[in-house]
């Protein structure tokens, strides 16, 4: 095992190619990897019960800074003792650091050295987003793994651009680690992950790998995919950006992903993930199942009684035929985004268990062969 601190040890327990097994370590409890997170954008696993979050399989979820930080608060959040208290999430959160929020979803953002001054889009109030207060706001969260503030470019963007943004993050990234060291009780307990950027670009994301291992943080995460560059680019950068990263700390691919995406970046060596499609596409209609995605408002499914997922042992595909999901959500009855929402959780957490098991016995190469030829074989 590799200690890295008596609050955080991560351990590479099994290689296959180049994806790892393992095992993170924290105060809240043992996150197995790889790992997907569900996503808690406002304290809420959307549709879900926090025990029935944990009894689907997830070991951490994520909170967003951004969102909580304009409701309730994170003050309010911090004199109700903490998000874990808070929302009744015993184990560990990872919050994100604001920044990707603030760039899609804020109004006239503008970017300095100092941070990104932007307007609430809730009702406009003004507000100012900086290294020092996204860490301020994730202490006082409480979480478990706190992300550093970085700013991010559109793939799109010249290469003068994401450079400048890249190195921004860098400098960025430092005050973060600094912010985050003067955390008090907060920095013993928890702990920091970095932000690899440069977009698709090979050289700029070597320069940044190798300003956040100068910095030194708890893990590494690698940002800036995922914003509709199309997976064959993503897949060329993961190639080579985990490697560009420390061996022996976890490797996180923000924001991704869809199933096959999952797989992919399993292969090429990543560690954690997170994305909110599997509860957003549940809420509209679609289930990820091992035969592909079901959109289940197709007409097809309306006097269908077989179950949704016969690999599936959750509520909606044990209990309900897709006759009755197909009713459930064509009538906008919220029952049926509840069932669809946990049937996606529990696909990806039976997905992230089948590839921890496929590595530890070696044959990680063939079950991503067979994984593809089934998920893509049909679509629904």
């Amino acid at each position: 095992m590799t200690e890295t601190s008596p609050r955080f040890a991560f351990s590479v327990t099994a290689r296959d190619g180049k994806a790892r097994l393992g095992e993170l370590a924290m105060k809240r409890g043992t996150i197995r990897t790889p790992a997907f997170m569900p996503v808690g954008t406002a304290a809420t696993v959307k549709g879900m019960k926090p025990a029935e979050v944990r009894e689907l399989g997830a070991d951490i979820i994520l909170g967003n800074t951004y969102h909580l930080m304009l409701r309730p608060g994170a003050e309010r959040v911090a004199r109700l003792g903490g998000l874990h208290k808070f929302m009744d999430w015993p184990r560990p959160i990872l919050t994100d650091s604001g920044g990707y929020q603030v760039m899609s979803l804020s109004a006239l953002t503008k970017v300095t050295e100092e941070g990104v001054a932007f307007r609430s889009h809730l009702d406009g109030s003004k507000h100012m987003l900086s290294p020092e207060r996204s860490m301020e706001i994730q202490r006082l969260l409480g979480s478990d793994i706190v992300m550093a503030f970085d700013e991010l470019v559109p793939a799109t963007a010249t290469r003068d651009v994401q450079a400048a943004a890249m190195e921004r993050s860098m400098r960025w990234a430092r005050r973060s680690r600094e912010g985050f060291d003067s955390g008090g009780e907060h920095a013993q307990r928890a702990a920091l992950f970095g932000i690899q950027q440069g977009s698709l670009d090979e050289q700029l994301r070597q320069q940044s790998a190798d300003a956040l291992r100068e910095i030194g943080f708890d893990g590494y995460a690698i940002g800036g995919l995922a914003v509709g560059e199309g997976q064959e680019a993503m897949f060329g950068v993961l190639d080579y950006a985990p490697g560009q990263l420390p061996e022996d700390r976890p490797r996180y691919l923000m924001g991704v992903g869809k199933p096959d995406d999952l797989v992919g970046a399993v292969e090429r060596g990543v560690d954690m993930f997170d994305c909110v499609l599997p509860t957003r596409s549940g809420r509209n209609g679609q289930a990820f199942t091992w035969d592909g995605p079901v959109n289940i408002r197709n007409a097809r499914h309306a006097e269908d009684q077989g179950p949704l997922d016969e690999a599936c042992g959750c509520t909606a595909c044990t209990r309900f035929s897709r006759a009755y999901l197909h009713h459930l959500v064509k009538s906008g009855e919220m029952l049926g985004a509840m069932l669809m929402t946990e049937h996606n959780l529990r696909f990806y957490q039976d997905l992230m268990a089948a590839m921890r098991a496929a590595i530890g016995e070696g044959r990680m190469a063939q079950f991503g062969n067979d994984f593809r030829a089934r998920y893509y074989a049909r679509q629904g």
